[in-house]
């Protein structure tokens, strides 16, 4: 899998792509990660690659000629009859884990880091399949969404992880938060673990768990119930 991202600030991606999964699957080779510099196709001296919004208004936008330069440079996989570009956006939509298994399953997924105000709709309009937001709230910019995203995707891809059972049996892959896990110690501070989860009984640890999973999700995430 190829994932192109374009970004303000590639800088801040080498320390999370160059760690933990995100390294070993790298060294797999099972993704492959592009990183442009959306200032290298920024206008004049200064690079400019923002303007005012017509009609008024705080902030700058992202200008579409610059960002349709900086698409255009991307690296063209071969191999890619499955390809995505999406926008990191507050605006988008919201970002589950089936979209991270769907993107998972791509060749080559394109991010596009949004920054300041927005992007000029034009842009959006023309090149961008889809916009995502990882959260009702606003963030500085676009590149810690697109971390999240790279990162929720890449463990999903066959092989990355050791055990395959790691993404089938977590938070969301059946629509349910994940039970409570418990290890050594057996007692910590006067609690023990739960005596089902010591008793060897496979078929009623699975009841034990699939239970607490749904009493978890009534408290914490009631909309998931729904």
């Amino acid at each position: 899998m190829l994932i192109s991202i374009i970004t303000l600030f590639p800088e801040v991606f080498d320390p999370i792509l160059n760690t933990s999964i995100l390294k070993r699957a790298q060294m797999k080779g099972k993704v492959t990660f592009e990183l442009i510099n959306l200032r290298d196709f920024g206008e004049g001296k200064h690079q400019v690659v923002d303007d005012r919004p017509y009609g008024g208004g705080p902030g700058m936008i992202l200008k579409a000629d610059v960002l349709t330069k900086a698409l255009s440079s991307v690296t063209k996989n071969p191999t890619a009859v499955g390809s995505l570009v999406i926008l990191t956006s507050a605006s988008g939509k919201p970002y589950k884990q089936k979209a991270a298994q769907k993107l998972s399953k791509l060749n080559h997924l394109i991010i596009i880091c949004g920054h300041y105000e927005g992007v000029d709709q034009r842009f959006i309009d023309k090149y961008i399949d889809e916009e995502i937001s990882i959260g009702d709230y606003v963030l500085t910019g676009g590149e810690i969404p697109a971390m999240v995203i790279a990162d929720s995707v890449v463990r999903l891809i066959p092989e990355v992880l050791k055990k395959p059972e790691a993404v089938t049996e977590e938070s969301f892959s059946d629509g349910l938060l994940e039970y409570p896990q418990y290890t050594r110690p057996e007692e910590f501070e006067a609690k023990l673990v739960p005596k089902v989860l010591l008793s060897g009984n496979h078929q009623e640890i699975e009841k034990w768990r699939q239970k607490k999973s749904i009493e978890k999700t009534k408290k914490v995430r009631p909309d998931l119930m729904k």
